[in-house]
């Protein structure tokens, strides 16, 4: 078992590292950039061994000791349980050895070609990373006086070709905007060659349903998130009836890395989510919505913009291993297959929500090439989903545009009708009255069905 890390000032920096040259948005930039910035130097380092000076105190050391040998024995449970618990895995040198277990990936057995997506062809979302990329790195590494502008630069590089590269080697994933957070975690914490795995992972394994073709797949998410907080407190929930839940979308949808601007905070906080479920996330937005009841209740229900404008920022300060807490305890007193209304059956059986739900060793088994299948399988379940949307839009406008002429038609079988009846009976002056109306009924009917069925060809 390796020995427990300590906590040190982070490593010197070689100042003499030459500024990347600036990015270009085509395959061909990406790749030279990739490879002037790795042959030169090398890829940098991870940001630290510790988001922290302060030495470890010894309840932390020994906490350390645990974590470590849950991960020599590849101890799921006891992993989870661990970086549930208050302070998560402590240290970043601890989550180098526990974040690729907790994803499903074994180190030991990374490609040693890592710029071989190089000659895979460009995916078509890679300008709209180039852009993001352009503005990551904003709230860490911040006050770290290590990190200079030049490796700030370098970063971003590795940024780029981390991302280009995933989406290279899995052409069929869609990047969103914000995945750049997530990923820019990843690499801080893991170094460049250990993100490449763990962002393939989490991607295909974890985040999937928001990487699809649509964003369709962030729909259940929502849908579930309601159900969430009506179980946990329906007053509130009623009182946010009129507010969309799509407030949560911009937290959830990213791990919470486009919100939080605390490298230590989101260290944490990763550990929390990558050694849980994917429906984690709603239920700590439910218990970040919860805490702020009383202030929401302040407002009327009859100002949703307010409420809206509110639930979109999470509070400052977040306490966040007491907000860990108590969605873990919403978690087991309302499993999602408990929620209201069966909620939990409606979401398709290829959604993350369900596919890493359950038994953490059933998750780890879980490989990218079962992700892709999952991702095909939920991609065509949208797409026909797409069609009977479709389909009853557009039988809703046939009957739109049938239904005047019809209503015309039936008057006029109803009038004439009554006028024959009437006119059998030997009355004749109401007959003669409605012979006016029936004309005119012919006529709009006549006139709509030319409507629908349009001009007469020629």
């Amino acid at each position: 078992m390796a020995p427990p890390p300590t906590s040190q000032s982070p490593e010197a920096v070689d100042s003499s590292s030459d500024t990347v040259s600036s990015q270009t948005g085509d395959a061909q930039g990406v790749g030279e950039n990739a490879q002037t910035a790795s042959g030169r130097d090398g890829p940098l380092p991870p940001l630290s061994a510790s988001w922290r000076l302060k030495p470890l105190s010894q309840a932390e050391n020994d906490k350390v000791h645990r974590i470590l040998r849950a991960c020599d024995e590849h101890n799921l449970d006891d992993l989870r349980h661990l970086a549930t618990s208050e302070g998560g895995l402590i240290e970043d040198e601890v989550r180098r050895a526990t974040w690729p277990l907790l994803l499903g990936f074994d180190q030991s057995q990374q490609s040693a070609d890592a710029d071989q997506w190089l000659s895979l062809p460009q995916h078509r979302d890679e300008d709209q990373v180039q852009l993001d990329v352009n503005r990551s790195f904003v709230y860490y590494p911040k006050g770290m006086s290590h990190e200079s502008d030049k490796r700030k630069d370098i970063r971003k590089h590795e940024l780029l070709t981390l991302i280009s590269g995933v989406l290279r080697q899995h052409p069929l994933l869609h990047y969103f905007q914000g995945f750049h957070d997530i990923a820019q975690v990843l690499l801080l914490v893991l170094g460049q060659q250990c993100s490449i795995p763990a962002v393939s992972h989490l991607s295909l394994l974890r985040i999937r349903d928001f990487m699809l073709p649509t964003m369709a797949g962030t729909e259940p998410h929502l849908h579930l998130f309601k159900h969430i907080l009506y179980a946990v407190d329906p007053v509130l929930a009623q009182h946010l009836l009129e507010v969309q839940p799509f407030f949560a979308l911009a937290a959830t949808l990213t791990l919470y890395a486009h919100e939080i601007e605390e490298y230590g905070d989101i260290a944490r906080l990763f550990d929390f989510l990558l050694a849980n479920e994917a429906v984690m996330p709603l239920y700590l937005y439910a218990a970040i919505v919860i805490s702020r009841r009383k202030e929401l209740l302040d407002f009327e229900a009859d100002e949703p913009e307010i409420l809206h404008a509110i639930l979109s920022k999470l509070p400052k300060p977040l306490d966040l291993d007491r907000l860990i807490r108590r969605a873990s305890e919403l978690f087991t007193q309302h499993p999602p297959e408990k929620l209201p209304d069966r909620a939990w059956r409606s979401i398709s059986i290829n959604s993350v929500l369900k596919t890493t739900h359950g038994d953490p060793q059933q998750l780890a088994r879980q490989g990218l090439a079962d992700g892709e299948r999952m991702f095909e399988r939920q991609a065509a379940e949208l797409r026909r989903a797409d069609v009977r949307r479709r389909r009853l839009v557009q039988a809703r406008q046939v009957f739109r545009r049938y239904r005047a002429p019809a209503a015309y038609a039936a008057a006029t079988v109803l009038v004439a009708a009554v006028a024959l009846l009437l006119g059998k009976r030997g009355f004749e002056g109401p007959l003669v009255a409605l012979s006016p109306l029936i004309a005119g009924l012919r006529v709009k009917a006549v006139d709509g069905v030319r409507f629908v069925l349009g001009p007469r060809p020629h």
